[in-house]
Parts: structure tokens; sequence; C-alpha cells
């Protein structure tokens, strides 16, 4: 048997979404952006929203989100990405209105206009990724950094008395009353990506119900392997063994 025999086109199991572009990624191999770009991009199209989904990326890793999946999308400020979604939801009601942030983006400068528009129940779709660290602007501690992680800001390990604790933020959204789905997810195995995109599916379904109000938020908790100077299997292995017990993956919240 030959391999043309048994790799055909009718057998692959991959199959790019179209909105995902030919444009080169510039993230890290193995890094977690482009699963989840793509999950984005296949509940998008399987749910019909291909022209009234309006995305909206800020500063940090993301930034150019853009430039691989071919929505509309709008830059915002750093940390402000809730507070322009709103604006954004309010204007047009029937479009899918969601952010893409990192824990440096979100659970730092943009802390206020997270917890605010998640509480006001804002009918909008935040996802997170969450690395636990700066990654784009030379791997400095995050307010998500674990306590003992080593980064460029904190070369002998965070300090609980020098940085204080890592800030566990959907754990915060979760109590929210304006909070109406609020999960944490991974990407790191086929059955966590599965899992991820029905996360991210129900998260976007939400949004398009006008009658029932309330933030969905999504945490994808993921590595960097650039930034914690890991190979992306010793990444995947850390993270299953240290940044889950931190943030435990499965739904915190679900009305």
């Amino acid at each position: 048997m030959t391999t043309q025999d048994i790799i055909k086109p009718e057998n692959l199991v991959y199959k790019k979404p179209t909105l995902m572009n030919d444009n080169t990624m510039h993230y890290c191999p193995g890094c977690s952006h482009g699963v989840v770009h793509k999950l984005i991009a296949e509940v998008i199209e399987e749910l019909g929203l291909e022209e009234k989904a309006i995305g909206v990326s800020p500063v940090g890793c993301a930034v150019f989100a853009y430039n691989y999946i071919d929505i509309d999308w709008q830059e915002a400020a750093h940390g402000r990405a809730p507070a322009m979604a709103t604006a954004i939801k309010r204007l047009l009601p029937d479009r899918l209105v969601f952010t893409y942030q990192g824990d440096g983006d979100l659970a730092a400068i943009g802390t206020g206009e997270t917890i605010h528009a998640c509480n006001r129940g804002e009918n909008i779709a935040v996802i997170f990724i969450n690395n636990a660290i700066y990654g784009m602007t030379g791997g400095q501690m995050a307010p998500t950094t674990l306590e003992g992680m080593k980064t460029s800001t904190t070369p002998y390990g965070r300090s609980v008395i020098l940085n204080g604790y890592h800030l566990p933020i959907t754990n915060l959204i979760a109590q929210l009353e304006g909070a109406r789905y609020v999960t944490r997810q991974s990407v790191h195995t086929a059955a966590a990506v599965r899992k991820a995109k029905a996360a991210i599916k129900k998260a976007f379904q939400n949004c398009m119900e006008p009658t029932k109000k309330g933030a969905s938020f999504v945490e994808i908790v993921s590595t960097c392997n650039s930034g914690w100077k890991m190979s992306p299997v010793d990444a995947n292995q850390w993270m299953t063994e240290n940044m889950f017990k931190a943030y435990p993956i499965g739904d915190l919240k679900n009305i």
C-alpha cells in the first residue's frame, strides 16, 4: 500500500475555514492563537454570521488578528476592547460583536473596562487568551503570572510578598450579575479543542439573542513557549501540571 492509497482528499480531517486567508501567521510555533483563530472562523461560518461578525482586537500578540480572519475588525487602545465592543453592539445590536484579548491586556490595563462591561450585561463575547505572561513585549510578569513563575521581570520567580498573588479574573467575572456565560477552556489536545469550540459557539449564540441580555466570557488557558523558554511539548506539559491548578478548566457560570 502506497501513501497515495491512504492520503486522499476525502479522508483528510482538516478543512481550512473559508474565512481564514493564506497570510502567514506571525505567531511563534506552538502558540495557541492560531488554533483559537481557526475555531472562531469555523464557528462564525457554521452560524452563518460572516457578514455580521465584528471583532475587536487591542494591543498584544493578537493585534494582527484582522490579518488572518476575513471579517470586520476594529482596533482598540490597550485594554479598551470591551468599551469599544459596547459601543459597537449598542449601535448595531443585530451584529455579533466579540473581543479577542490577552491576559496582559484584559487583566491589567483593561481590568476596569472588562469588569464594568460584563457587570452591565453588555451582549458581547470576550475571548480571553491567558498564557500568564506578557508575550509580545518581552515576557514580563502579568497579573495572571503564577507564584514562583520566572519571567523577564521576575527572574527568580514571582514573589507573593513583592508582587502579590496571581489574578484569577475569570472567577471575578463569574460573580457579576451581568455575566451570563463564563467558562474556562484550553486547546492543548484534540478533545480540549472540541470543548473550546463548543464554548465559543455558545458564547456567540448568546450574543445573537437580544431578548436574553448578558455578557459571555471564554477564557482559553494557553502556553507561551517563547516567553516561558520551553519547547511546545514541554510548555503543554507545564501548563497541565501548573496552570490548570490555578485556572481549573470548565464552566464557571451558565445561565
